[in-house]
């Protein structure tokens, strides 16, 4: 079981991304530790630092929950691309393991998703 994330535009052909869940929060806690924060001491990450307290534009796809909440805006795509690609650059630069590999290919999927999403303008949809 896991989740995966694609355009809502009804079109079976349009590009997703999916993870395991187990996946999807070590991606997550990776682009936070990038962003200068560890995100299990925010709210909702078992800690109770508010979202107020850092500055990132990858918080719609942080703070959102796995499964279910709202969809994703394409000015959010658009905002949380430009930032994704900065790091997935960052992190290629830096090599790495195959953790690391695997989340580089995982951030390209994901990018793509989130440049459909700009073109088409639809909302990014966690499933």
């Amino acid at each position: 079981m896991g989740l995966v994330l694609f355009p809502g535009d009804g079109d079976n052909s349009s590009p997703d991304v999916s993870w395991s869940y187990s996946g999807f929060a070590a991606f997550r806690r990776r682009l936070a530790e990038t962003e200068g924060f560890v995100l299990a001491e925010m709210w909702g990450f078992g800690g109770e630092r508010p979202w107020s307290e850092v500055s990132t534009a990858l918080e719609p796809l942080l703070d959102h929950p796995d499964v279910g909440g709202d969809d994703l805006s394409p000015a959010d795509c658009a905002s949380i691309l430009v930032r994704l690609e900065t790091i997935t650059d960052q992190w290629v630069q830096e090599g790495g393991d195959q953790l690391l590999r695997q989340q580089i290919e995982d951030a390209r999927q994901l990018a793509g998703v989130l440049r459909h999403c700009i073109e088409e303008d639809v909302p990014l949809v966690f499933l």
